[in-house]
């Protein structure tokens, strides 16, 4: 069974998006990248990185609209799930991590598996 390409994105890639790396990096059904919007951020998200996914997790409804909208080629039909999860936490702060691991997991639960391209 091939690993869903997973990335998480946030605005600056400093704590959500990193902090989910982390949290899903050993989860064998999953192989995980994190990025951030700006250009300041440490890994800042290409087109690459949405070829490369099979699905998307962003932090906020508002980091999903400009990533459909700045980049809607490289999206395509790739399924794209906000999080809603504020730019409250520091990273790997435990409860950024129990919510990531919930909101996440929602999507995983009973063999969910995202559209294929």
């Amino acid at each position: 069974m091939s690993r869903i390409k997973t990335l998480f994105v946030c605005a600056r890639n400093r704590w959500r998006s990193p902090t989910a790396e982390r949290v899903f990096r050993n989860d064998m059904r999953l192989s995980v990248r994190a990025c951030g919007l700006s250009a300041k951020s440490p890994r800042t998200l290409r087109s690459d990185d949405l070829i490369w996914a099979d699905v998307v997790f962003v932090m906020e409804s508002k980091h999903g609209t400009r990533i459909r909208s700045e980049f809607r080629d490289a999206l395509g039909g790739t399924p794209l799930h906000v999080l809603e999860i504020p730019d409250d936490y520091e990273f790997m702060d435990p409860e950024l991590v129990e919510l990531l691991t919930d909101r996440v997991e929602q999507y995983f639960r009973d063999g969910y598996t995202p559209d294929t391209r």
